[in-house]
């Protein structure tokens, strides 16, 4: 009789559904992305666009971003869509001055653009370049400063992550905030494994494939009844865990 499957050791859902980890369902670029880039601690955002291109951070470009207001401003654009110098003044509580000239470093950086076809003129607005943003990897830091603004961004981003899951357990109780539909819909699971390299790169490589699929469904959508939602994938060794001999 073959071994059930693992089953989440923490979930909070309404909805099980466990896919084949098989390595026959991964398409061939996908297994080609993952084994080249993906466990070279690679992170990005996933406003990402039709193309699949990533964008790999410079030592410049992770520096101008590795700042508390910039991180929080592309975030917001990121999750919330285009947005003026004073609404994410209002959103943040900060000055616009604060958040203009902060908009106007990532756009130099090419991490924003202006969106001239929103607006009357009065304002600029301004989205979030399209495409996924990697990192890289640790080991490819070329500098202690470099090395610096990237353990910022991730934790910046490791950090906006938490709060919004955090905000969203917050609201469940509330259905003004978070009407009963909304809660059975969502899904937070936690499994704990033992797990090789490769089988920790399997389990990675087959959620992004299957992810992705359903993902690029949606992308660019916005129907009706429709909110923003994250969709958040974390996959990592306990530090303090001990590894099987051989």
């Amino acid at each position: 009789m073959p071994p059930r499957p693992a089953r989440p050791d923490r979930i909070t859902r309404f909805h099980t559904v466990e896919p084949s980890l098989q390595p026959e369902h991964l398409g061939r670029d996908y297994k080609e992305l993952f084994a080249k880039k993906h466990l070279q601690c690679y992170l990005c955002t996933m406003a990402d666009d039709e193309t699949g291109r990533v964008r790999e951070l410079d030592p410049t470009a992770l520096k101008a971003l590795a700042h508390p207001l910039r991180m929080a401003i592309y975030d917001t654009l990121t999750m919330y869509g285009p947005q003026t110098a004073t609404r994410l003044a209002e959103r943040l509580g900060e000055s616009t001055g604060s958040t203009s000239y902060h908009l106007r470093q990532l756009a130099r950086h090419g991490f924003i653009h202006a969106a001239d076809d929103l607006g009357n003129g009065r304002e600029k607005w301004w989205r979030r370049t399209r495409g996924p943003v990697a990192v890289g990897s640790p080991s490819a830091q070329s500098d202690p400063s470099t090395t610096t603004a990237y353990k910022f961004v991730l934790n910046e981003w490791l950090r906006g992550s938490n709060r919004a899951l955090g905000d969203f357990v917050d609201a469940m109780s509330d259905q003004s905030r978070v009407p009963e539909a909304w809660v059975e819909a969502s899904n937070i699971t936690q499994s704990n494994l033992r797990l090789t390299v490769d089988q920790l790169k399997e389990i990675s490589a087959h959620f992004q494939a299957e992810t992705q699929k359903i993902i690029d469904r949606y992308r660019d959508r916005n129907d009706p009844g429709s909110r923003p939602v994250q969709i958040q994938f974390n996959a990592f060794p306990l530090i303090d865990g001990e590894e099987t001999p051989s």
